[in-house]
C-alpha cells in the first residue's frame, strides 16, 4: 500500500520492476578468472579471458614475482616480476619498482625499472615509466610519462633453436 511519507511515486497495485545492474557493478554470475575492473579505463587494459592474479591496493610485495598467469598490480611491488608468457598490468594505483619480463606490459600507474616484453609495451595517458624498454612494439599515449631507452626487437620464430630469417618476396610476371 502506498504511504504518503515514502519518497518517490510508487503505485499500490504494481511493484517497481527490477532495474538492470549498472556497468560499474559486479556481474550477477561468478566466472572463475573473470576480470572485474572498477573503472572503464582499466577495463580496456584488462584481460578478457583466462587466469589473472591481482595484487590489491593495500598489498606490498617485496622480492620476486613469477608464475604462469597474468598479473594485475594495484598495490606496491619491489624486486623482479618474471611472467614471460603473460600480461602484466600496472593499475592506476600501482607503484612498481622492479624489472619486468612479460609477453605484454600495460602501464596505467608508476613503474621504475627496465621492461622486457616479448610482444608489446603500452603506456597509457595516466601512466609513468622510468627505465629502458625492450619490446617488439611500444605504444605511448599522449600525456604519459616515459624516461629511458627503447630497443625495438623483431619478433623471432625460434625453429631449430635459431631465429627465423625473412625470405625475400619473389613476384612472377607473365609476358
Amino acid at each position: 500500500m502506498w504511504k504518503p511519507n515514502q519518497a518517490g511515486p510508487n503505485s499500490p497495485a504494481t511493484p517497481e520492476p527490477a532495474r538492470p545492474a549498472s556497468p560499474a557493478s559486479s556481474p550477477t554470475s561468478f566466472e572463475p578468472g573473470a576480470v572485474r575492473p572498477s573503472t572503464g579505463a582499466v577495463a580496456s587494459a584488462a584481460i578478457p579471458s583466462g587466469e589473472q592474479a591481482t595484487i590489491g591496493k593495500s598489498l606490498f610485495v617485496k622480492g620476486e614475482v613469477s608464475g604462469s598467469e597474468s598479473l594485475y598490480i594495484d598495490g606496491k611491488v619491489e624486486g623482479t616480476i618474471n611472467l614471460p608468457g603473460n600480461r602484466v598490468t600496472v593499475g592506476r594505483n600501482g607503484q612498481v619498482a622492479a624489472n619486468i619480463m612479460a609477453r605484454e606490459v600495460v602501464v596505467l600507474g608508476k613503474v621504475r625499472g627496465n621492461v622486457n616484453a616479448s610482444d608489446r609495451v603500452d603506456i597509457r595517458s595516466e601512466g609513468s615509466l622510468t627505465g629502458d624498454v625492450a619490446a617488439a612494439r611500444i605504444s605511448i599515449e599522449d600525456g604519459a610519462y616515459f624516461k629511458g631507452g627503447i630497443d625495438i626487437r623483431k619478433p623471432s620464430d625460434t625453429k631449430n633453436g635459431s631465429p627465423a630469417v625473412a625470405e625475400p618476396l619473389i613476384l612472377e610476371t607473365k609476358s
